[in-house]
């Protein structure tokens, strides 16, 4: 009967640990939150994280939590990144928030919704230090209504 219970617990920790090695790690989020529930066009939120493994890869994403009523199914960004001893590299960027078949692309519950959105398209590497992100929405609503908060997610890429 031992036996039998230290083998169920051996397969039970193998399959933890498989599973948990194919996910990312989180390395950084950090979020500004909007309590009147609006994000002003002059307000430009900075978020700073220290990398200190440069052989790792990394995915960047923009984190939005937003009302059912947000009235467009995109959002205009500019986004800074400034690397040590680097200048800047400035990008304007639409990322899509929803589409006609399946509505809102995140998760939601009632009329509150979470959002993920890739940065960039392949996982990169970055210089060791601090890295800095600069977001400013580039909509033509100002201020951009129904943003209940938004900010960077820096995760390490797990092989």
């Amino acid at each position: 009967m031992k036996g039998l219970i230290n083998k169920g617990f051996g397969l039970l920790m193998a399959l933890g640990l498989f599973l948990t090695s194919c996910q990312t790690i989180p390395l950084f989020e950090q979020t500004t939150i909007f309590p009147e529930h609006s994000w002003s066009a002059k307000q430009a939120n900075a978020y700073q994280f220290n990398i200190t493994d440069t052989n790792a890869s990394y995915k960047v994403y923009f984190v939005i939590r937003h009302h059912n009523a947000y009235h467009y199914k995109n959002i205009w960004l500019k986004l800074s990144i400034q690397s040590p001893n680097d200048s800047a590299i400035i990008q304007n960027l639409n990322l899509n928030m929803a589409d006609e078949g399946k509505g809102w692309l995140g998760t939601g519950m009632d009329d509150i919704f979470d959002q993920r959105i890739p940065l960039m398209t392949t996982p990169t590497h970055f210089k060791k230090g601090i890295t800095t992100f600069t977001l400013e929405h580039t909509m033509r609503e100002d201020p951009l209504q129904n943003i209940l908060s938004t900010g960077i997610r820096v995760e390490k890429v797990k092989l």
